[in-house]
């Protein structure tokens, strides 16, 4: 399993910079806006050293990580949400996203226009919020009105789901999103089918300049305050740097970091977050011919966890042989966790633990 997140912000913030520093891809980064017209996907290795630790040990064939996947959305203007720009198109990508990188421009530079004018980074924060909000008030005057048409001999369901609806519209009126609203896990439920794009997870990445790398600016700043009371993920990274580290050999691009004060690239800590944002966890599988990562959402179960590899080792499920990561590393090979007593045998209602190593036992 793997999570698909869109990148989202007004023209000329940095997205394609950013989408082609994560996925090594080349996706036109041009001055002026709707560079990007249709979205580009990248499918993003997860940069995990217990990957490598494993790997070390058992010395497979072949080692896969697991992956992220991220679109490249155009970017939005005002309007967006009646049409502006290429506004409907990109707000039904965004719509088929789990969660949304929403890119800030912290930094000045005279090159490069910005369409309102001027760096703002939580202005262009509140334009993005508002067409976001006002595309998901459309879906939910659609939503009352069905509603609505069953409360017809006083059904005390449909009135209790149209005062949801309008609980939902009366937030959003008020300029805040979905996802800062109290709901109860019912009215969740009932409202799951509308795909309110206000209500997916959100992670900010304010784009600074080379300089502000590691301490941020005072742009970063504002919009640290801005979001204090948002569940939300915020991280600073400089597009335009972690764009230079493509080409570098691992030694020259790791004197490169240390040369700003970094000592990994932004993508780790970009990926890091995603996995806080979504609540992922990953655990492995190792043999001879291949060492796996692979990604569940916490709190999974052993025959979920077995799922996502295919579906009929979830189907036929038995067992799971389960070895901890740090057992593994002190013991240094599976026969020896197993004659130290500490491969252990799960069924399933055992919750996997990030970092996991895991056999599967199924019948066909």
């Amino acid at each position: 399993m793997s999570f698909k997140a869109g990148i989202v912000g007004l023209p000329n913030v940095g997205k394609s910079t950013l989408f082609n520093s994560l996925s090594n891809a080349k996706a036109e980064a041009a001055n002026y806006p709707f560079c990007t017209i249709d979205p580009n996907m990248g499918m993003i290795p997860v940069p995990d050293p217990r990957l490598d630790v494993i790997t070390g040990l058992i010395k497979p064939k072949s080692t896969i990580p697991t992956v992220v996947k991220i679109v490249d959305i155009a970017g939005l203007v005002k309007g967006a949400s009646k049409g502006e720009g290429l506004g409907n198109k990109f707000l039904g990508n965004i719509r088929e996203c789990e969660a949304i990188i929403h890119i800030v421009r912290c930094f000045e530079d005279d090159n490069i226009v910005h369409v309102e004018g001027g760096v703002d980074p939580v202005r262009d924060k509140e334009i993005i919020d508002t067409e976001l909000q006002l595309a998901d008030l459309e879906m939910l005057e659609r939503k009352l009105d069905k509603a609505k048409k069953m409360t017809k001999g006083g059904n005390k369901e449909a009135l209790k789901n149209v005062a949801t609806v309008q609980k939902y519209i009366d937030h959003i009126q008020q300029g805040k999103n979905a996802r800062t609203l109290e709901v109860t896990d019912e009215e969740k439920a009932y409202m799951q089918d509308v795909g309110l794009l206000t209500a997916k997870k959100v992670m900010y990445v304010c784009n600074v300049d080379e300089d502000s790398v590691v301490s941020g600016n005072a742009y970063v700043e504002q919009m640290r305050e801005s979001i204090q009371d948002e569940e939300a993920e915020m991280i600073i990274i400089s597009a335009g740097f972690e764009e230079q580290l493509i080409d570098f050999e691992p030694e020259e691009k790791q004197e490169f970091l240390e040369s700003v004060g970094l000592t990994e690239p932004g993508l780790n800590s970009f990926i890091r977050s995603a996995y806080k944002l979504l609540g992922l966890d990953t655990f492995f599988t190792a043999g001879e011919k291949e060492v796996r990562a692979w990604t569940i959402h916490h709190g999974s179960k052993a025959p979920q966890a077995a799922g996502v590899i295919h579906t009929d080792f979830e189907r036929g499920f038995i067992r799971a042989e389960v070895m901890k990561y740090n057992d593994l590393i002190s013991l240094k090979s599976e026969a020896a966790v197993k004659e130290a007593g500490k491969l252990a045998i799960e069924g399933k209602e055992y919750v996997v633990q990030d970092g996991d190593i895991m056999h599967f036992r199924f019948n066909v």
